[in-house]
């Protein structure tokens, strides 16, 4: 019986979390931002349909909301009290950052949503 593949390791490479093998994004760079939304309708290794119901991936936008509020939130602690910025300057430096890390946030959401909801099987069960 083969050890069971990381789920951390799963999520970091962004793998689907039934076979934990196959990649869950046609494109696996997030900056090119054409192919940002584009996922395999199925897993490449074992099939399993990714979107499994319709509008499946609508409930990661509340964990991508928390990955913004959590950025909001640290970007607002180190610049206001690391850099002294206020008013205008500090509500830049919260939105740069927010625009710079959307593509990232809206994948790991994605990633993450997935991997709550789908479990893995082993091989010996895939069939």
């Amino acid at each position: 019986m083969e050890k069971e593949p990381s789920m951390l390791k799963s999520i970091a490479e962004q793998k689907c979390p039934n076979c934990r093998e196959g990649d869950l994004f046609k494109e696996k760079n997030p900056l090119k931002l054409k192919h940002i939304f584009d996922m395999n309708d199925n897993c490449p290794v074992c099939g399993l349909k990714q979107e499994i119901e319709p509008s499946f991936f609508y409930g990661a936008m509340y964990i991508n909301y928390a990955f913004g509020v959590a950025q909001a939130v640290a970007t607002f602690i180190i610049t206001f009290f690391g850099f002294g910025l206020r008013g205008g300057e500090l509500v830049l430096a919260i939105f740069a950052v927010l625009l710079l890390t959307f593509p990232f946030s809206l994948r790991w959401s994605r990633v993450l949503w997935s991997h709550m909801f789908i479990g893995y099987k082993s091989k010996e069960f895939k069939k």
